[in-house]
């Protein structure tokens, strides 16, 4: 049998260490985290926030955190499921939702710090790039776009979230090559191709194509538009109306769903010394008479 070098010794498992428990789950992009969460150390300790916008397939949460070392500690979020109060039922992941939840965080957050009146952003969303300016007495809250795991892709629905945040007056370092409408031949950013995905203007653009090609496959997959009577040439001042509303009222409001009336156990309930005590002596009664019972039976058989 031909000789075979061992490729892993003992010092190499003696010295293997174990990544950290996201990284083995495939979840945190540390080399990114490092870089976002590390502070100058002349700033001492002075929080450095992040805008973290994260996908579900039913939701978007954006949330305005800041690394400590006991944990993250979450300032402010914002969800896509909060946007039926404000008039969106229906399309809660699309471009415009997240234009929409990235505005209501940013309003929320500014609210919350008492800068919101300073700070109004840009009121009306044309598609342009927006960057807010310094006041005089308080500098713009800043904050660090945190994408996670994503592909950063020119259009991508975390950079509608992004402008949306800018728009609501947060002062997020950029730069305009990734929103949508952005040309790479001419390097330029279309203002009105931004403007129709901020408004739904895409969504609009194809339940007209459907309407006309395929009017099953329509009524199919626009059934929650076509329930709440929404038709295409609806959707932007539908969105026109949302931007205002939260712009109104970006407070988060509690919960109105009760509380359990029962609590639901999914394990055994721990019993107390005397609790287990009793129902020992229970077990042995019961044992006890059950053995005098075969006794007497046997007693008779016997007669």
């Amino acid at each position: 049998m031909a000789f075979v070098k061992a490729q892993k010794t003992k010092a190499y498992f003696k010295r293997f260490q174990v990544k950290f428990k996201r990284r083995r789950e495939g979840k945190t992009d540390y080399r990114a985290r490092t870089r976002l969460i590390n502070q100058d150390k002349n700033k001492y300790n002075t929080p450095k926030y992040r805008f973290v916008v994260r996908f579900t397939n039913k939701d978007i949460i954006a949330q305005i955190i800041s690394a400590s070392i006991t944990g993250d500690i979450v300032l402010a979020a914002a969800c896509a499921h909060e946007l039926p109060r404000y008039g969106l039922e229906v399309g809660l992941t699309n471009y415009a939702a997240a234009y929409c939840t990235g505005l209501l965080l940013a309003r929320r957050v500014l609210k919350m710090l008492e800068m919101d009146e300073e700070y109004e952003g840009n009121v009306e969303a044309t598609g342009e790039d927006f960057s807010v300016e310094p006041a005089e007495s308080r500098r713009p809250f800043r904050a660090l776009l945190d994408v996670g795991l994503i592909r950063t892709t020119t259009g991508n629905r975390v950079f509608g979230a992004l402008k949306g945040a800018l728009d609501g007056g947060l002062d997020i370092p950029h730069s305009d090559k990734r929103f949508a409408g952005f040309s790479k031949d001419s390097k330029q950013l279309d203002p009105e191709v931004h403007r129709k995905y901020i408004y739904g203007g895409h969504v609009a653009a194809y339940m007209r194509n459907l309407m006309e090609d395929e009017p099953e496959k329509y009524q199919a997959h626009f059934s929650e538009y076509f329930k709440r009577g929404i038709e295409a040439d609806d959707v932007e001042e539908l969105y026109r109306k949302v931007h205002a509303a939260i712009r109104a009222d970006p407070s988060a409001k509690k919960s109105e769903k009760e509380p359990p009336k029962k609590h639901r156990r999914y394990n055994l309930k721990k019993l107390t010394y005397e609790e287990r005590k009793a129902r020992l002596i229970e077990r042995l009664n019961a044992l006890n008479s059950a053995v005098g019972a075969d006794d007497d039976e046997d007693e008779d058989d016997d007669e």
